[in-house]
């Protein structure tokens, strides 16, 4: 098939790559976000999927918003089979939903009809979900409701981050979207409309969502630090200021702090919670690099009595 793929970030190239790499298929343009100002100098920067395209020596297609009519007017020009999409980061027109003969077809990285929405990943790990996974569907107006093409299942372990899931999803979900084209194509594969019970939404994270109270408990804590990063990072206040929570652990058995309250020693950072105390293992204070808490712990010279989260930020 000719195709016409939608995708932004980097956890959307591996897909990309693996349609490139297919001796089915070809990718004849790329549709994308626009160049978005980043780092200290606020420079344009292209996206990584952009990035990738070019490389490949691709079209890329780079719409303010999708519903524009001269990027609708190239989409038809192209006449793709099929457009694939991983995490384009727009929503889609119907206008545009009915230019390619086989519709627009999305990688989600959860088993729908569970996480709906745009941080599917942050939210099963919040969730404390053991078994995840990524799905193929037909894109429709709806908030990801079209019916799903496969699925593969992928499991939550431990201690990982939302970055360390959504990276192995990347590349499980980028063989599907494959498969998934390929079904279509030959005719064998067919979407199964997605059954009523079970839906759970997965709205973006704030940064309000991301402050770690110390009163829960703390798996509770623990999943908000994982499931925060690297974004929007969970955090705490120490001194009036954010302090970023880069990685913890939960230490069973470790208890008699209140909540909030530091236990510092030579080489550890605890802090009680609303059960048992957890470990800082890594930080990164306001305006510097991230370090590991103990480190931080001695330069601050944390005085009896101090503690994390108190309520004003500066």
């Amino acid at each position: 098939m000719r195709l016409v793929f939608a995708g932004t970030p980097e956890v959307a190239v591996p897909a990309l790559d693996a349609l490139i790499a297919s001796e089915r298929h070809e990718v004849v343009a790329v549709v994308t976000r626009p160049d978005a100002p980043a780092g200290r100098g606020r420079r344009l920067i292209a996206s990584p999927v952009a990035e990738r395209a070019e490389e490949a020596g691709i079209e890329v297609l780079k719409p303010n918003r999708p519903r524009d009519e001269e990027f609708l007017a190239r989409l038809r020009e192209i006449g793709p089979d099929c457009c694939p999409v991983v995490a384009y980061g727009a929503l889609l027109p119907k206008v545009a939903l009915d230019i390619p003969a086989r519709g627009w077809v999305n990688l989600h990285f959860s088993l729908l009809p569970a996480w709906r929405g745009a941080a599917p990943v942050q939210h099963a790990i919040l969730a404390g979900d053991q078994i995840t996974g990524a799905s193929t569907f037909l894109i429709e107006e709806g908030l990801d409701s079209g019916p799903v093409y496969g699925t593969v299942t992928e499991e939550v372990r431990p201690t990982d981050t939302s970055g360390d899931l959504l990276t192995r999803l990347a590349f499980a979900g980028s063989g599907l979207l494959v498969a998934t084209m390929d079904g279509i194509e030959d005719g064998t594969l067919q979407a199964v409309p997605q059954p009523a019970d079970g839906v759970s939404l997965a709205p973006k994270l704030t940064v309000e969502d991301a402050q770690v109270d110390w009163a829960a408990p703390a798996l509770r804590v623990d999943r908000v630090v994982r499931g925060c990063t690297p974004a929007p990072g969970a955090w705490t206040v120490f001194r009036g200021e954010r302090l970023k929570l880069v990685a913890a652990r939960p230490l069973p058995g470790e208890d008699g702090l209140a909540p909030g309250d530091l236990a510092v020693g030579k080489n550890h950072v605890h802090v009680g919670t609303g059960s048992h105390a957890v470990e800082l293992l890594w930080v990164q204070p306001q305006g510097k690099k991230r370090m590991r808490a103990a480190d931080w712990a001695r330069g601050v010279r944390i005085a009896p009595g101090e503690r994390l989260g108190a309520a004003d930020v500066r």
